[in-house]
C-alpha cells in the first residue's frame, strides 16, 4: 500500500471518528511525527475525578482505593477514554482501569510477584523463564495502567538500565546460542522513542543466532497514534522475524483508529498476534470473546492466547475459577473455528513453559 493510500485511509478514519467523537484530533492522526504521539502520551489522564467527569459519571458511585492508588497510580490515555461508553460504570474498558476499592480486598494465595520473577532476573533488564527465548524489561512506562497487570509491584528501579547496562544483557544474549527469540516488554516496549527502539534492535541484530523479535503492547489498542509509519519502516527493515502481541481484551478496544494502526503494521508485512487475560466483568462470557475474536480477525490480529489473571494482590475482584473459564473455551471451540480460538493458559513459576488448561 502506497503512502498516499495510507494517508487517505488515515484521513477516513480521522474524519469518521471526529464526526462520533467531536474530539480535534486531526492534526494528530494524520501527522507521522513522533512528537504527535509523545505529545499524547505526556498528557493521560491521572486524576480519577477527571476521569468520571470526562465519562459523565459521579464519583461517588464508585469510590477509588486511595492506599492502592498511590502505589499504583491512575494512568489512561485520552483516545482510549473515547472508546469507552459514557454514563455507564459498568464498562469493560473503564473496569480495566478505575482504581477501585475492591483492589482494597485481600486473598490467601495473591502476592506481589505471583510469577517469581524475580527469580528469573540474572541481570538488570532481562527475565530467562524459558527455553530459546529472554524477556528484555526496556521501560517501565506504559501508556495505561491496567488495574490486573501482574507487574505492579515489580521491581522496575533495579530493571530500567542505560544503554551502558543494556550491554550486558547483550553479552548474556551472545553467550547462550540456545536463544533464538528476543521478547520486549515493559513497560510497554512501544513508549520508548524509535530512536531508542532502533539502537536496541541494531545491537540485537549483531547477535548472530537471534532470528525473531517479539515485541509485547497493549499502545496500539489504547494510543493507536503510536503506530507510525516511522514505526513500520523501523521494524520493516531489521534482519529479525518481528511479532507484535497486542494485548486486547474486548472488542471495543479496537476502533477505527486502531484498525488503521494495526494496518499499517500488517502491510510492513509484520505477524500480528493477541493475548487476552480473562477477567471478571470485562469478557468473562464466550460471547464477548467469540465477538473479540472475530474483530481481531477482521483487522488481520490472530488469537494467541487467553490468559488465566495473575493471582497479584489488588486484583482478587477480577478472579475467574478454572471451571468458568474451561466452560468458556468449550463454548468457543463450539461456536468458532480452531483459529479463532485462543490457547487457555495460566502461567506458573518454575514451570518450563506456560500451562495448557485445554
Amino acid at each position: 500500500m502506497s503512502v498516499g493510500n495510507i494517508i487517505g485511509i488515515i484521513s477516513r478514519s480521522v474524519a469518521f471518528s471526529i464526526n462520533l467523537m467531536t474530539q480535534p484530533i486531526f492534526n494528530v492522526i494524520a501527522s507521522n511525527q513522533p512528537q504527535t504521539w509523545q505529545e499524547i502520551l505526556s498528557d493521560l489522564i491521572t486524576d480519577p475525578k477527571e476521569l468520571v467527569k470526562a465519562l459523565d459519571l459521579n464519583l461517588d458511585s464508585k469510590p477509588v482505593s486511595m492506599a492502592e492508588l498511590r502505589k499504583f497510580p491512575l494512568k489512561v490515555p485520552r483516545p482510549f477514554v473515547w472508546a469507552m461508553k459514557k454514563g455507564n460504570w459498568n464498562d469493560p474498558l473503564l473496569r480495566q482501569v478505575w482504581p477501585s476499592k475492591e483492589e482494597d480486598i485481600r486473598k490467601e494465595g495473591f502476592s506481589h510477584d505471583p510469577l517469581k520473577e524475580k527469580d528469573a532476573n540474572p541481570i538488570a533488564g532481562l527475565l530467562h523463564k524459558y527455553q530459546g527465548r529472554v524477556l528484555l524489561t526496556i521501560t517501565s512506562l506504559c501508556a495505561v495502567h491496567c488495574r490486573y497487570c501482574f507487574r505492579r509491584h515489580f521491581d522496575y528501579d533495579s530493571n530500567s538500565p542505560n544503554r551502558e547496562h543494556w550491554k550486558n544483557a547483550i553479552a548474556y544474549i551472545e553467550k547462550d546460542s540456545s536463544i533464538q527469540e528476543v521478547i520486549l516488554s515493559g513497560g510497554d516496549p512501544l513508549a520508548s522513542s524509535d530512536r531508542q527502539l532502533s539502537w536496541l534492535i541494531q545491537e540485537l541484530e549483531s547477535v548472530p543466532h537471534l532470528k525473531t523479535l517479539r515485541i509485547h503492547t497493549r499502545m496500539p489498542l489504547v494510543l493507536p497514534q503510536r503506530l507510525t509509519l516511522n514505526l513500520s519502516n523501523l521494524l520493516r527493515e531489521t534482519r529479525l522475524k518481528v511479532v507484535i502481541v497486542l494485548h486486547c481484551n474486548h472488542a471495543q478496544e479496537i476502533t477505527d483508529l486502531v484498525r488503521v494502526g494495526l494496518n499499517i503494521m500488517s502491510e510492513a508485512g509484520i505477524i500480528l498476534l493477541n493475548q487476552s487475560v480473562l477477567l471478571a466483568e470485562v469478557n468473562d462470557s464466550s460471547e464477548i470473546l467469540a465477538e473479540l475474536s472475530l474483530k481481531l480477525f477482521s483487522a488481520n490480529v490472530l488469537p494467541y492466547y487467553l490468559h488465566m489473571p495473575d493471582k497479584v494482590i489488588g486484583t482478587v475482584h477480577f478472579s475467574v475459577s478454572r471451571t468458568k473459564a474451561l466452560a468458556i473455551l468449550k463454548s468457543m471451540q463450539a461456536s468458532l473455528p480452531g483459529y479463532l480460538v485462543p490457547q487457555l493458559v495460566q502461567e506458573e513459576p518454575e514451570k518450563a513453559s506456560k500451562t495448557h488448561l485445554i
